[in-house]
């Protein structure tokens, strides 16, 4: 039997709720559809949707009880329930008490691209030497982030948490929630930039992250970004110990080489003068730039880095963020890089350049799709056509262009590159699916608003299931 997360004595005495029946949680949900059995489900309540509205069927799916401000005129009376006054409020209260009973030493990253590979990576690493918790996919914001405390087990030896924002003063919050000891801040480019008044802000805005550092924790910083004194500045202000990471001479966790394969990286690093070479399972000179911002973060839990290394080749890149596969179509091989979850300049760029990078197979070629960058404001259409030299370097043939953005893109480009340009996803699949041929090679990558997962779906159809195989053979 799976031990009990939460039992609802526990819960009532952190919210200062009423409770009706006695339950025992497993799990904690706030989205009825993917709730699993034994989870406490808390309602909350949002600006286009009301959780209140589902609890009597997510008890009905199997939730062990269920958190709530208001009683729904379907529940049952004998219901299990805590009522409180803010269920929001009550999320927040459990996830700082699950981070204050446990023991466990806590990371938090951050970075305007790259924190979840980063945190998987760095959850691989962690679950080497001891229980390790981290937070599901992206769920970084102010729901995701107390959500995320807490599910987090009592036995947790390390956790690592994903904080995220698209305006200033939204990380400062979760990250006096989440406490951290070690903070990570991957990069800082323009990303939501249509939110703030220039890249300097969101670097400040990133460095919120430190408003939560425990005192004696280190701060992680990427040494070669342009906003590094910004981001130190504020980090000594704050009482942290800096490690720095990154390609240049002078960072304390230095990438020396990285030879990129078709099926992952070798590596050469240093870290406070050790030289370290390991493999990475998945490709990309960014994916290895972050394992030494990893690497770091290892260092300051006073973990052994040489017994850190194998973790490396463990972690696949996930859905929507550069899992590749090799999909059997008529006369050939196909390859697909799902990128589709989304994008932005520098995430754009690192795709573009890892597409040029890999080999393609004898009379393939690379073809780039690539949808709208959102939230970048007046600059971007500007951003949109600063790309047209890393497609050329990629040595894409062919480009499929989705967006009204990405026309200023399009027309900058030379007449044999340009594939078919189109203002929805949904109009590029036939075009796209007309071109393709055995032996290609495909990058999709754009926002989520641009909605390129029909795309993505379109060129998996082309694969029969049995013949499916991501990159690494499974």
């Amino acid at each position: 039997m799976t031990e009990a997360l939460w039992t609802s004595a526990e819960i009532a005495a952190t919210v200062a709720g009423q409770v009706s029946g006695d339950f025992a949680a497993t799990g904690v949900s706030i989205d009825s559809r993917s709730l699993e059995r034994g989870d406490l489900f808390v309602a909350l309540q949002g600006p286009t949707f009301d959780g209140h509205d589902f609890v009597a069927a997510a008890l009905q799916r199997g939730a062990a009880g269920a958190l709530i401000h208001r009683r729904p005129a379907n529940l049952p009376a004998d219901a299990p329930v805590i009522e409180v006054v803010d269920t929001m409020k009550a999320l927040e209260d459990l996830g700082r008490a699950a981070r204050a009973r446990t023991e466990a030493k806590v990371a938090a990253v951050t970075g305007s691209v790259g924190k979840t590979s980063t945190k998987e990576a760095l959850r691989s690493v962690l679950s080497l030497f001891a229980p390790t918790f981290a937070s599901a996919g992206n769920l970084n914001n102010q729901w995701g982030a107390p959500l995320s405390l807490a599910r987090m087990p009592r036995d947790t030896r390390y956790g690592v948490f994903e904080l995220g924002m698209n305006h200033a003063g939204e990380i400062s919050p979760l990250s006096q929630m989440v406490r951290p000891e070690v903070a990570i801040i991957t990069t800082v480019e323009p990303v939501h930039i249509e939110f703030f008044p220039s890249v300097a802000e969101i670097a400040d805005a990133k460095a919120e992250i430190f408003d939560g550092l425990l005192p004696g924790g280190a701060a992680v910083l990427p040494f070669d970004n342009p906003h590094f004194d910004r981001l130190e500045a504020k980090a000594k202000r704050m009482g942290a110990r800096i490690l720095t990471f990154g390609a240049n001479e002078g960072a304390w966790a230095r990438l020396i080489d990285c030879q990129v394969e078709p099926d992952g990286n070798q590596v050469t690093a240093e870290i406070g003068g050790k030289r370290l070479r390991y493999r990475m399972a998945a490709p990309g000179r960014h994916l290895a730039l972050n394992s030494v911002a990893v690497l770091a973060g290892a260092f300051a839990f006073d973990l052994d880095l040489d017994q850190a290394l194998p973790a490396f080749g463990a972690v696949q890149p996930l859905k929507g963020r550069g899992k590749r596969e090799f999909l059997k179509i008529k006369d050939g091989q196909l390859e697909l890089i799902d990128e589709g979850y989304n994008a932005s300049p520098a995430s754009v760029r690192a795709a573009l350049g890892l597409l040029g990078t890999l080999p393609t197979a004898f009379g393939g070629r690379r073809i780039a799709v690539l949808g709208d960058m959102r939230e970048l404001g007046s600059v971007g259409p500007q951003l949109h056509r600063d790309l047209a030299p890393d497609l050329s370097a990629a040595k894409v043939e062919l480009a499929f262009l989705v967006g009204p953005q990405m026309q200023g893109l399009y027309d900058l480009l030379p007449d044999a590159m340009k594939g078919a340009h189109r203002a929805t996803s949904d109009e590029m699949v036939q075009p796209l699916l007309a071109a393709l041929k055995a032996s290609d090679t495909v990058l999709i990558k754009g926002s989520l608003g641009t909605r390129m997962a029909p795309l993505v779906e379109a060129v998996r159809a082309l694969g029969s299931g049995a013949d499916k195989k991501t990159a690494n053979g499974h």
